[in-house]
């Protein structure tokens, strides 16, 4: 009775993660393609390109440490 909310948790967590991950790898991919399209990227461009990159494989790395996957 008292672990049933465990498993529960655990899916609610597994679906914000995979929605954050979603998320940023969207932003990812829009800022590198910035960063390929402009002439003369900013440093600060640059800077937030590999920042985007550097989340969305953290988030990737939890995922897969926590055995998520996305079924569709």
């Amino acid at each position: 009775m008292f672990f049933r909310k465990k498993g529960w948790l655990r899916k609610e967590y597994d679906e914000k993660l995979l929605d954050q991950l979603k998320e940023l790898k969207d932003e990812w991919k829009n800022q590198k393609s910035l960063i390929e399209k402009s002439f003369d990227p900013s440093a600060e461009a640059i800077s937030e390109a590999k920042l985007a990159e550097a989340k969305y494989f953290y988030l990737f790395k939890e995922a897969k440490k926590r055995n998520v996957s996305v079924r569709y």
